[in-house]
């Protein structure tokens, strides 16, 4: 099996901490390379002990849910003969209590559009390639999160 890293890097930088005042910006670094800005969201600690230049790991997880089923649809658009010119997905994480009565991420809806050159599956067949994306997205499978996928269609 594969296995995936991230290395996450903060430093108190000389502030006292203690005080609960520190940054929370820090760094997820990955491989080949790839460093980006991460802090918590300013919705749970308020600026300027966060950063809105930064990706909080709501926005993450949200990205990662969305990232994995357009990967997935691409992947089954292309084993189906269908040539995707664009795929635009404005996805949306909602927090709230989950059953134990502990604060998660209940809901996370995709709201993929997608355009194709050529010809185009029809609703049917495209619902039920996004559906199959869902259920080959390995982040999917791995969250108790209710994850809904509201395709947008052109008028």
């Amino acid at each position: 099996m594969a296995c995936y890293t991230a290395e996450i890097l903060w430093s108190r930088d000389g502030q006292d901490f203690l005080d609960n005042q520190y940054s929370r910006g820090h760094l997820w670094r990955f491989d080949g390379g790839v460093t980006v800005p991460g802090s918590s969201s300013p919705h749970v600690v308020p600026l300027p002990q966060s950063r809105e230049d930064a990706v909080d790991p709501e926005e993450a997880f949200v990205a990662a849910l969305s990232s994995c089923h357009m990967l997935w649809f691409l992947s089954l658009a292309a084993r189906d003969g269908w040539r995707v010119d664009s795929y635009h997905d404005l996805a949306e994480g909602r927090m709230g209590r989950n059953p134990e009565g502990r604060m998660a991420m209940t809901r996370v809806t995709l709201r993929p559009a997608v355009s194709f050159a050529g010809a185009a599956p029809g609703r049917e067949q495209l619902d039920a390639l996004h559906h199959e994306a869902h259920e080959e997205c390995f982040i999917a499978n791995s969250v108790r999160t209710e994850v809904l996928c509201e395709p947008v269609y052109p008028d």
